[in-house]
């Protein structure tokens, strides 16, 4: 009988779109649904973004593009890190994908063999872990938990690297937590990093996503000596509204850079010439929809950290970017609500949507079976609505 390729047993379909799926299809059968369990923005952007887009259907030459991007999407995209504070790279880095998600296999495609060892602070990106399953890596989990309020220290680092170290994932602010890194930290896992030779891929999607004034910090800006083995991933998909237009970039050495080009003309040819235009716009022209996103999401967060203060038992580490909180919800475990025993992070999530409708991901999804997500850049009117049921559940259980 004819089979798939052995790799395939280990694939497994997005944990997190799994139960955005689940809510979808309680909602379609009439149930009421509050989702805060996929981290999609919810806002779209502003009106130049649409406008070029427009213009470049008028114009659309019909032809094929550059494998790596169009000059003028990469430059967009460099100007921004330079307003971010991270400068030095040029076209040559520069490699464009169908997403950040597209980029993050690329780049991990080019670099893996199979057995080699990936250093994943946890909790982490469930997709991380997916691909490299994939892959044929040994995941080496690096736990964070909430008491050291889910970062990674440089001892960590240290006492997990091996001779088959390959990669070091690192995600600032973070999905799932919301944890951002201060300028201390970072310059503290950067001292610690350089003493080692190992790829270091930083996932940075949500660096324009980050809250209370305190700024985003990169490893290249507080040790250039790792600019030769860092590779920077980033989209316009959170920082723009525009996940489905479908963009991720990254920056790194000139060789990852053209090995993912390499892997483009092999698999997408390249993005279509509308979409590099619209992600251009948005990279290059008014800020203003971001920036006061960014206030919105901050008093949201100050939402969701006030109605978890009320649950007696909860604690949930201080996030200041991305738009997600992770609670810890251990004291939860061993008690009943409605009757129904909650053993853990899965029980407790699946007690939450069928008893009060509200749909979290559990912390397990992430590496992590203490804590739940809670994705708040729902619909203005439900985030109430949702942090009332949460409080509600809690408040019933036996």
């Amino acid at each position: 009988m004819l089979t798939l390729a052995p790799r395939m047993s280990r694939a497994q379909p997005s944990a997190i779109m799994e139960i955005a799926l689940n809510a979808k299809r309680l909602a379609a059968q009439g149930r009421d649904i509050i989702s805060f369990s996929i981290g999609v923005p919810n806002f779209l952007p502003g009106d130049h973004v649409y406008q070029a887009a427009r213009d470049a259907l008028e114009h659309d030459s019909g032809q094929y593009g550059s494998n790596r991007g169009p000059d003028a999407l990469i430059d967009a995209w460099l100007g921004s890190l330079e307003r971010s504070g991270v400068s030095g790279y040029g076209r040559e880095n520069v490699a464009t994908g169908v997403g950040a998600k597209h980029v993050l296999f690329n780049v991990l495609y080019a670099l893996i063999e199979e057995g080699d060892e990936v250093l994943i602070p946890t909790p982490y990106w469930t997709s991380y872990v997916d691909m490299l399953d994939v892959l044929g890596a040994k995941n080496v989990f690096l736990s964070c938990s909430a008491e050291q309020s889910y970062k990674l220290r440089p001892e960590q680092i240290a006492a997990a690297i091996t001779p088959k170290t390959r990669v070091f994932m690192f995600n600032n602010p973070s999905n799932p937590t919301g944890m951002v890194y201060t300028k201390e930290e970072i310059a503290a896992l950067a001292a610690e990093l350089v003493k080692h030779d190992i790829w270091i891929l930083s996932d940075d999607i949500y660096r324009e996503m980050i809250y209370d004034g305190i700024g985003w910090q990169h490893l290249v800006q507080a040790e250039p000596k790792l600019r030769d083995r860092v590779i920077l991933i980033d989209s316009i998909s959170k920082t723009y509204g525009m996940p489905g237009w479908r963009v991720g970039f990254l920056a790194g050495p000139e060789i990852i850079a053209n090995a993912c080009v390499i892997l483009n003309s092999t698999a997408i040819t390249n993005l279509p010439e509308v979409v590099n235009a619209a992600a251009a716009a948005a990279l290059s022209g008014p800020q203003d929809v971001t920036g006061g996103k960014c206030k919105e999401f901050s008093a949201r967060r100050d939402k969701v950290l006030e109605c978890f203060s009320r649950i007696e038992g909860m604690t949930c580490p201080r996030p200041q970017g991305a738009f997600y909180a992770f609670p810890n919800i251990s004291f939860a475990f061993g008690r009943k609500h409605r009757g129904e025993a909650l053993s853990d992070d899965v029980a407790v999530c699946k007690a939450m949507l069928d008893g009060v409708g509200v749909a979290c991901v559990p912390g397990s999804a992430f590496g992590e079976p203490n804590g739940m997500r809670i994705s708040y850049t729902c619909k203005e009117h439900e985030l109430p609505d949702g942090l009332a049921r949460i409080e509600r559940f809690f408040g019933e259980l036996d």
